[in-house]
């Protein structure tokens, strides 16, 4: 039913109106108390087999949303009701701001792809913790909170814009990740670099310290596919000389390899993050590269490319204790999470691991 609601309905549609226009009728679902526990018995079942245990938090199943779909923390109950166990919203800037000129979202349907340069357009860290003070959660579900530069802010005040969104929203987050890695802010993925890097975690580290004094805040770093293997190395070294809890595996990509199935080759050539299943291959290497370089010592999540149960399961093989998607979302609808848990369920049961912690990094250590 959802394949051909999308191709008579939402294929035919603007993606960014289509997002919008599917999300709220998420919202809406999970504001009729007997619809939500319908839909979440149906999509969202548990599986203790499945239950995760990351950054110091206890998790139905590894599998959550990325950031990027609700950006504004306007629909995290609906996300849960759907089966995602962690949802990450964002990324939240200093200030609010409306992002790029549209049109700035655009399917590659053949390829299973998406390429976005929405611009970090989101409500501001003042008004998103309002909205997180505010809720009375439905579903427990994991919450994290990503955070970016804005645009306007030099790069040189950029440091500080981090810290007035960790101080802001840190009291509302189940783990908080400092998003270093988007291609759609200029500038931003300078910040990659250890000397600009380090600076930057460790005054968001004592931000979210100083506003939350009562717990220590997991803090994580989402970093581009994108990077060089001795950047990737540099990454690893400094988060867990940092004490970083994880670090976040891969954004988006500003390459364009494994695309031309696509009909209309001319949107391969729009700028922007490319997401979705060509990204698969690049994502799961640099996961593979940062298990080995840190091992057990932090977290790592796998994102990018993660489609199916099996993708899931790969990731968790190579390193990841947490796994999201974002872009497969879009093209499979309401029952992918569930798809994923009795997937990665089955390949659990079938395979030589005890638990899905001892799944984790399996296929490293034997190579290594």
């Amino acid at each position: 039913m959802y394949k051909i609601l999308f191709t008579l309905l939402f294929r035919r549609m603007d993606p960014e109106r289509a997002h919008h226009l599917a999300f709220r009728w998420i919202r809406l679902v999970a504001r009729v108390p007997v619809l939500r526990t319908f839909v979440a018995a149906v999509l969202a079942p548990r599986h203790k087999e499945l239950r995760t245990e990351a950054l110091g938090l206890r998790l139905h199943s590894p599998f959550g949303l990325a950031a990027g779909f609700d950006k504004n923390a306007v629909g995290i109950d609906g996300l849960a009701m759907l089966g995602f166990d962690h949802v990450e919203i964002g990324t939240v800037t200093g200030e609010a701001q409306p992002g790029n000129p549209r049109k700035r979202l655009f399917r590659l349907v053949a390829d299973r792809a998406l390429i976005n340069r929405m611009g970090f357009n989101n409500d501001g860290s003042l008004a998103v913790a309002a909205r997180l003070a505010s809720r009375r959660p439905v579903f427990r579900t994991v919450v994290g909170v990503n955070i970016g530069k804005t645009k306007a802010v030099p790069e040189d005040e950029a440091v500080a814009d981090y810290v007035k969104s960790a101080e802001r929203l840190a009291p509302y987050a189940d783990y908080l990740v400092v998003n270093v890695s988007s291609p759609n802010t200029p500038g931003l993925r300078d910040l990659q670099a250890v000397d600009q890097l380090r600076p930057l975690l460790t005054a968001v580290r004592e931000a979210a310290d100083r506003s939350v004094p009562s717990r220590r805040v997991p803090l994580l770093v989402k970093i581009a596919p994108d990077l060089a293997d001795e950047d990737i190395d540099a990454v690893a070294d400094l988060a867990v000389g940092l004490g970083l809890d994880g670090i976040i595996a891969t954004n988006t990509t500003i390459a364009r390899e494994g695309l031309g199935l696509t009909s209309d080759p001319s949107v391969v050539k729009e700028t922007g993050g490319l997401s979705g299943a060509p990204l698969k291959a690049r994502s799961l290497e640099v996961l593979r590269r940062l298990y080995a370089r840190v091992g057990d010592r932090i977290t790592l999540v796998g994102v990018g490319g993660v489609e199916n149960a099996e993708d899931a399961w790969q990731r968790i093989l190579a390193g990841a204790t947490l796994v999201q998607g974002y872009s497969a979302f879009v093209y499979q609808g309401p029952f992918w999470a569930r798809s994923i848990h009795k997937g990665l369920l089955a390949r659990l049961r079938t395979s030589p691991y005890a638990s899905l912690a001892d799944a984790v990094g399996a296929d490293v250590r034997t190579t290594a």
